[in-house]
């Protein structure tokens, strides 16, 4: 198969605007807002510069390629044999999914907004968004978390800056083009509005003890600073240099193409899990275009999303070297105690179905572009008193875990 490829104009679509007060003064703005921007003094000088990088990614309509990828990734069907043989006892739970609530997953879609054939949507960044991160360059970044002192084949979970996660991970011995997995969905609460929580896939490759790590992500996060409110949101990054320089969330700089006109990267997921109550879940996918080289994501029942180029990438140019699933957050121990920031649902893995988050379903896409079960994945986390995770393997559920856990409590203090 080939590519399909037409020019549209993507008309800008404004969603979720955060409300701004601007009072002007003789050299300087005064800027206050709720939802966690602090009130501050902000030069003109700098308010310029805001302004100036606001225009480039909040951009107008223009002329666009809109493309699809050569191929989807197929099922790789197991005979009988493979299936007894990594079996065991189905789930008896009843599952809920997003995928179930009909156009109603993301908050926007609630009030009856739908975006024009020919339109993406755009969730605009403000002022105020700016101004909770720590600087212009910092705005939409990931902070580096990697220690430059580590076993080449470790995975990228060394709790460096604060960051500690629960996660599974596959080896470094084989070639991956692409991961997938079902997502349990939460809204955990955040202590400082510095701090996240988020679940994801990693898709990665290079050198985790160098500056030339290329990493592709999806999943959903909370971050009051990025968003400034603690909604569980579905997002994207990317990075070709270990989170130094190059790459962002979303579309907060080039680099992730957006092509589906229904959902919002960047916006607010709805519904969302209960303890003990409804479950719901979302389902991501990212994969390498066979043919093109572009890495493609997609969401729910083969729902395209969009692609990042296969140019923004070195190592990820080729293939991937490790697939990561699982949760991570910011510690930034205020106090000198540990933070009480969340991760999933806020419970250890050993409260199992409905009451702790998970992963189920892991696969990755191999080099006949087929989708099979994870095998062989280890886990890891760095502080089982403040964040777990227990996997498991079924025939429903295939690779599957329970993770995450509350943070500071009397033993993880």
């Amino acid at each position: 198969m080939g590519f399909v490829e037409r020019k549209k104009s993507f008309p800008a679509l404004l969603l979720l605007p955060l409300a701004l007060s601007l009072l002007f003064l003789e050299r300087f703005t005064v800027i206050y807002a709720l939802n966690y921007t602090n009130y501050k003094q902000v030069s003109s000088l700098r308010l310029k510069r805001i302004h100036r990088h606001l225009d480039k990614i909040n951009k107008p309509a223009v002329i666009t390629i809109e493309r699809v990828p050569s191929e989807m990734p197929r099922v790789k069907v197991m005979n009988k044999e493979e299936e007894e043989e990594e079996g065991g006892k189905e789930p008896k739970e009843m599952m809920m999914s997003n995928e179930g609530v009909k156009g109603a997953w993301q908050l926007w879609h609630t009030n009856g907004t739908r975006c024009p054939k020919g339109t993406v949507p755009i969730r605009r960044s403000t002022v105020h968004d700016v101004l909770r991160a720590k600087s212009l360059f910092d705005f939409g970044k990931k902070q580096r978390s990697l220690s430059l002192a580590r076993r080449s084949d470790a995975p990228d979970v060394v709790s460096g800056k604060g960051h500690e996660h629960a996660i599974a991970y596959t080896g470094t011995s084989q070639e991956v083009y692409g991961a997938k997995a079902t997502i349990n969905v939460w809204d955990p609460s955040i202590q400082l509005v510095n701090e996240f929580s988020l679940s994801q896939i990693w898709v990665l490759s290079g050198s985790f003890d160098g500056s030339d790590l290329n990493s592709i992500e999806a999943g959903w996060q909370v971050s009051p600073e990025l968003y400034g409110d603690s909604r569980p949101r579905l997002f994207t990054y990317w990075t070709s240099d270990s989170y130094q320089a190059t790459g962002c969330y979303n579309l907060l700089c080039a680099g992730f193409v957006q092509t589906n006109n229904r959902i919002a990267i960047g916006a607010a997921i709805s519904p969302v899990s209960s303890y003990a109550g409804n479950q719901y879940d979302i389902t991501i996918l990212i994969w390498k275009d066979p043919k093109l080289g572009n890495w493609w994501m997609g969401f729910g029942d083969n729902t395209l999303v969009g692609y990042w180029p296969a140019e923004l990438f070195t190592h990820l140019a080729d293939h991937a070297t490790m697939v990561e699933w699982g949760g991570e957050v910011v510690n930034s121990r205020a106090n000198g105690l540990h933070t009480s920031t969340q991760m999933g649902s806020g419970h250890f893995a050993e409260d199992g179905f409905g009451k702790a988050s998970y992963f189920r379903n892991l696969e990755i896409v191999d080099s006949d572009n087929s989708l099979t079960s994870a095998q062989a994945i280890s886990i890891l986390a760095e502080n089982t008193n403040c964040y777990n995770i227990k996997s498991s393997y079924n025939n429903e559920w295939g690779t599957h875990f329970y993770y995450g856990g509350p943070g500071n409590n009397p033993q993880c203090p």
